[in-house]
């Protein structure tokens, strides 16, 4: 099946190749100009997309034409394919940070160094960690630490609230969502997050149509096989806040199974990329993508 996916790249064509890949149910977009523009004045070609179903890209007919987070992560190697490029650097945030483990272990020719940003270990069942905790059940022995009680207090409401009425009302969730994401220890520029909340709105093809990623993981539970990470070969940086709200110390974890990989805490940051953290994560990426 044909999927068109958008995307959009910066710098030189020489330079070292750069694919940004966003989380589940995240716009390219989400990758903020500023961090962008960073890496490219640094010297890097950097390429970032909208996953199927996000942005830009196509939307799909999920009943008619179901798909799973298998596709997903096969979308990453169609969009360096696209670009023309036999291996990249990834630099991967949140479930992005799964696809590129993902990539890493099964296609390690195609990645030239992973780095992962608020994301967990491949394998180590991070949704139903996530499920587990809203529907208040009890978390076995030995699963990721849970997401702070903010967050599950928050989606709880998600959940169980009726649509949005109108393009203002889905705003105002869409920037709820990002201040809770936000962590609490950085100021949240509310006017900064209206003005990308609203970009996001009036750029989606189906602003609904993101949900079809939970179609997707349902669809596909073995999608994370268990205990591989000890094969990445390619050199990994794996990048977490202190204030993570959503899969806090779930860095560490993927550091301490990827061999050689190196940690790096960022002070007070959640689980965004807020304009305060821009400089320190992309003096890290550049560092850790010098050729």
């Amino acid at each position: 099946m044909h999927i068109d996916i958008w995307s959009e790249e910066f710098g030189a064509a020489t330079d070292e190749p750069i694919l940004l890949v966003m989380g589940s149910m995240s716009q390219g977009i989400l990758w903020p100009d500023e961090f962008v523009g960073r890496l490219s004045a640094g010297g890097r070609r950097v390429i970032r997309y909208d996953h199927r179903d996000t942005g830009r890209s196509a939307t799909i007919d999920f009943a008619a034409q179901p798909y799973t987070w298998r596709d997903i992560c096969d979308d990453v190697l169609r969009v360096m394919d696209a670009h023309g490029l036999a291996s990249a650097h990834l630099v991967c945030h949140s479930a992005g940070g799964l696809l590129g483990q993902l990539i890493a272990v099964e296609h390690p020719e195609r990645v030239r160094t992973l780095t992962v940003i608020g994301s967990s270990p491949l394998g180590g069942g991070e949704g139903m960690v996530i499920m587990r905790a809203l529907m208040g059940e009890q978390q076995p022995e030995g699963s990721l630490p849970e997401p702070a009680p903010e967050f599950t207090e928050f989606f709880r409401g998600v959940i169980t609230a009726a649509p949005a009425a109108n393009r203002r009302e889905q705003i105002e969730r869409m920037i709820a969502e990002e201040r809770l994401l936000h962590g609490g220890a950085l100021p949240f520029d509310e006017d900064a997050s209206r003005k990308l909340q609203e970009r996001i709105y009036d750029r989606a093809r189906d602003l609904g149509a993101l949900v079809n990623h939970r179609l997707a993981a349902a669809a596909d539970p073995g999608f994370e096989p268990v205990g591989v990470l000890a094969q990445v070969k390619a050199p990994t940086l794996v990048i977490e806040g202190t204030h993570e709200p959503a899969k806090p110390g779930h860095g560490a974890l993927i550091a301490a199974e990827i061999p050689g990989a190196q940690l790096l805490i960022i002070d007070r940051m959640g689980h965004t990329l807020p304009p305060e953290v821009h400089e320190e994560l992309a003096n890290a990426v550049l560092a850790h993508t010098a050729a």
